[in-house]
């Protein structure tokens, strides 16, 4: 899981974000900088539909950020910081956002386990640059919008077998991902990028402002709910990696492990060919109108006129599994947070390559001001 954070120094009006974002990420050092990741195996153009595009719709952003870059004079790899840290994870600077990217993972545990170690690997990296910087405090935020219509994500990745047909995944998954957000939306007052709607709505998701298509190569420009880019990360002939870009970062341990979890499972009545089928009559509108539906009902239109609850779908998801029998029941929310706190405390111990004590204060926080 990939999760890009929020960042602001209180009291520092003309901050440059893309060099504080790097000056953070370089906190986690103790020793030179030195370069970890090999993007030779990457092409963001590769679609898992069959074919490569010749440009992404963010290509022209790409140019002009390249171009800002190099008036800053600093050497990309430098700009970058992009490290593999001593508990698997991945930690860089995603040119505006800190990021920290969770290794592999074969449980829910320990995902959940090493994304909250994640939030204290870079707490403790605010704090050092806090102490460092000579002025005014960082501020790290995990969530999804700056409301200034700018987005950034927390992404999730499964591996998927190559045989099954791309085409089934993007039909299967796609009314579960526009309804997750009733157990699994972050929540946040007001509408972006629609000046149609009342501004003072409450909506259930941070991120469904943001999608405009079905599914696309792109993350960026025109964001689909189904991402189809093809950089698998593993044997290219037997796997894909679905790389889902819909969700919200969340703060609870509980919401993060119900979002990936409930996921999974629809990932194994998919490729068991046993997931009921829903066709939504149009699935970017239904994701918006959901999350902000003031009356709660929750009305789903599905194609052909008609209309269906939207819990509707995550129960037959979730009572449908082929493997339901093999699945244990989730700890209650407070036995999960304390095991999974716990468990992050000694990520942490392990892989924080430096401890630094400070008088000076940094946070991470789940929202941020309005008009920041």
């Amino acid at each position: 899981m990939e999760t890009e954070y929020g960042i602001q120094v209180d009291g520092v009006e003309d901050m440059d974000v893309v060099v504080e974002s790097m000056e953070l990420i370089r906190c986690y050092l103790k020793e030179d900088f030195v370069a970890r990741w090999d993007y030779q195996l990457e092409n963001p153009r590769r679609d898992m539909r069959g074919f490569e595009v010749d440009e992404l719709l963010n290509d022209q952003d790409e140019t002009l950020h390249l171009q800002r870059d190099r008036q800053r004079k600093i050497p990309l790899k430098d700009l970058k910081s992009d490290l593999i840290i001593s508990n698997g994870a991945r930690l860089y600077n995603d040119h505006t956002h800190p990021e920290y990217s969770t290794p592999e993972c074969h449980s829910l545990f320990d995902l959940v386990a090493l994304d909250r170690a994640g939030q204290r690997i870079l707490l403790h990296c605010a704090r050092r640059r806090s102490a460092t910087r000579g002025a005014g405090v960082v501020r790290l935020y995990k969530n999804n919008t700056d409301f200034a219509e700018h987005s950034y994500g927390c992404h999730e990745n499964f591996l998927l077998p190559r045989q099954l047909p791309f085409q089934q995944v993007i039909e299967g998954l796609v009314p579960f991902l526009v309804t997750r957000q009733l157990f699994a939306g972050a929540g946040k007052v007001g509408v972006e990028c629609d000046p149609q709607a009342p501004p003072s709505s409450y909506q259930l998701s941070q991120r469904a402002d943001f999608f405009e298509t079905l599914a696309s190569v792109d993350t960026m420009t025109r964001r689909p709910l189904v991402n189809t880019r093809d950089e698998p990360h593993a044997n290219a002939d037997q796997h894909r990696r679905l790389h889902l870009i819909v969700g919200d970062a969340n703060m609870s341990e509980w919401a993060t492990a119900l979002k990936v979890g409930a996921c999974a499972l629809v990932l194994d009545l998919l490729e068991a060919g046993a997931l009921p089928r829903w066709e939504l009559a149009d699935p970017v509108a239904a994701l918006k109108s959901l999350s902000r539906d003031p009356s709660r009902q929750w009305a789903l239109p599905l194609a052909g006129g008609r209309q269906a609850a939207a819990l509707e779908n995550c129960w037959a998801a979730a009572t449908g599994s082929p493997r339901s029998g093999c699945w244990t029941p989730l700890p209650r929310p407070r036995d999960w947070t304390g095991r999974t706190r716990t468990t992050a405390s000694g990520c942490r111990a392990r892989t924080s390559s430096t401890t630094t004590s400070t008088r000076r204060k940094a946070s991470i926080c789940c929202s941020k001001p309005r008009g920041r």
